[in-house]
């Protein structure tokens, strides 16, 4: 590490104050500070707060969280594209045909999402700020394999311009930032972001039969059909054999977007930030608690098919597993008190599946939902004190 730090050391007269490059002061100290400590530390002695885990190393502790998806998620991208073309092929095979799709896409949304913080940074003249860590990792994740890299480029841009620098940086944007951008695609190129655009194809061609909608669109076929066969029957006879069996969709060996087709990955990263404490199991269970709910309540009501699929299905279908995880924790536009936490994540689950069942145009409720309480997280913190308050000021007056 001597030569980083004597790299370092070298370029330190030119930005700090008075030095020729000194605007450039921020850029220079935001990846300094990715190895070596900062400058100006607490002293050894009087009273003081201090904690090893600094904003950066609690980022780097939910990229680690999303490993598993990321690597299970290129594995995959392969494995449907030589289970769609119909050539057998060996682990590794899979795994480089996956890394040929994913990798750029996390180049791209990497080199856009931070040239434009850095820009950020230089004209505010504030610190390069660490969120982009996780967030350009989170937008890949939330893509199809197959999306064109300019809609990358041009996403991250919109997310990191309209989604977190208009609200004055990291810290004080009020939606997901990975969502936004997933949702300006959604809008923007809609037949880039959904429909039966999951499998990377290549310059191959599909074997027979290999085509067909995803689960969540087969069980939206049912709404508004009275004889339509039960949603289960229709997944495990779907256009290929067992591709949707509950198991089968809890493993996530199935099309969909990189990082979000797999329950199991999932909840190796919610154990990883939990045990670190980096996450609030609070929310994530929450959001599942609330899924299951409200798919239990579409049972007793039982108006359709959709209705009628067993609760439990909404958990390992869609993007609700990743989206409790890594996207209702984020930290900074999720509820902040404890009682909000179960609030804000019940609302998350209770609402995808409400959105899921109600809302054919767009199946996967999950985004619109997280999206939806980022804007109420501070209304159910703000009555939350409020009731805290309130119980005080009785306990008082008694």
């Amino acid at each position: 590490m001597k030569f980083l730090q004597d790299f370092f050391d070298k370029l330190k007269p030119f930005v700090e104050k008075g030095g020729k490059y000194e605007k450039y002061h921020t850029l220079y100290e935001g990846h300094r500070t990715i190895v070596f400590a900062p400058d100006l530390t607490t002293g050894k002695k009087g009273s003081q707060v201090k904690d090893a885990v600094d904003l950066k190393r609690m980022m780097f502790t939910v990229i680690i969280a999303m490993i598993p998806c990321l690597l299970f998620g290129m594995w995959n991208v392969g494995h449907q594209h030589f289970l769609a073309t119909g050539a057998d092929a060996e682990l590794i095979d899979k795994i480089l045909i996956g890394a040929l799709k994913v990798v750029p896409i996390i180049i791209v949304s990497y080199a856009v999402g931070l040239g434009v913080e850095f820009v950020f940074c230089v004209i505010r003249q504030h610190p390069v700020s660490e969120g982009f860590l996780v967030t350009g990792l989170l937008i890949p994740l939330v893509m199809p394999a197959t999306i064109p890299l300019w809609q990358v480029a041009l996403a991250t841009v919109f997310a990191v311009v309209i989604g977190k620098e208009a609200f004055g940086g990291t810290g004080m944007n009020i939606l997901n930032v990975a969502l936004v951008a997933r949702a300006f695609l959604y809008f923007a190129y809609p037949t880039a972001i959904s429909g039966e655009v999951w499998t990377y194809l290549g310059d191959a061609a599909p074997v027979a039969a290999y085509s067909g909608a995803t689960p969540l669109a087969i069980a939206a076929s049912t709404v508004g059909n009275p004889g339509a066969t039960p949603v289960v029957d229709l997944l495990n006879d779907s256009w290929s054999a067992g591709i949707y069996d509950f198991w089968n969709m809890f493993l996530g060996i199935m099309p969909g977007s990189i990082g979000e087709t797999s329950t199991l990955m999932c909840l190796i990263g919610a154990a990883i930030l939990v045990l670190t404490g980096v996450g609030s199991w609070k929310i994530i269970v929450a959001v599942f608690a609330g899924a299951y709910s409200m798919g239990l309540i579409f049972n007793l009501v039982g108006l359709n098919e959709f209705m009628l699929m067993p609760a439990q299905y909404h958990w390992v279908i869609g993007g609700l597993a990743f989206g409790a995880v890594f996207m209702a924790t984020d930290p900074v536009t999720a509820s902040q008190t404890e009682t909000g936490k179960w609030i804000y994540g019940f609302l998350i689950g209770l609402l995808t599946v409400l959105i899921r069942v109600f809302n054919p145009a767009y199946p996967e409720g999950i985004m619109l939902a997280i999206l939806l309480m980022n804007v109420f997280a501070p209304l159910i913190d703000y009555y939350v004190v409020q009731a805290n308050k309130k119980r005080r000021l009785q306990r008082a007056t008694v």
